[in-house]
């Protein structure tokens, strides 16, 4: 079992950047994959980044190519989304979640994922 929390949230005017955190707990965090998903009010959630489990292997979705990194720090337990150029289109709750794996590429599918937090709120105002 994996406990995730994320942190980071908040209200920012467009072009500005955010870093969202995900502490995880439990179970060895550096034995899983872990993603960015987002969903935004009356919208599916959306992929928008994962990474291996050593730190490897990142993938973006189109939309935030070139504006979002996504990283982690195993020793710290510690996921995150750096967020730049935000566009009021970013608006969305952000997950962090996490799947047991020590494949070379993650999963871009969200019910490939086991764990999830609670989310953090972004808005970006226009």
């Amino acid at each position: 079992q994996v406990q995730l929390v994320e942190s980071g949230g908040g209200l920012v005017q467009a072009g500005g950047s955010l870093r969202l955190s995900c502490t995880a707990s439990g179970r060895t965090f550096s034995s899983h994959a872990m993603a960015w998903f987002r969903q935004a009010p009356g919208k599916e959630r959306e992929f928008i980044a994962s990474v291996a489990w050593n730190g490897d292997m990142a993938t973006y979705a189109n939309s935030v190519k070139g504006r979002f990194t996504i990283s982690r720090d195993n020793a710290k337990n510690m996921g995150y989304l750096q967020m730049n150029n935000l566009k009021p289109e970013d608006t969305a709750i952000y997950y962090c979640a996490a799947y047991i794996s020590r494949g070379t590429y993650p999963s871009l599918r969200a019910p490939q994922y086991e764990y999830w937090g609670q989310g953090t709120q972004v808005t970006v105002s226009s």
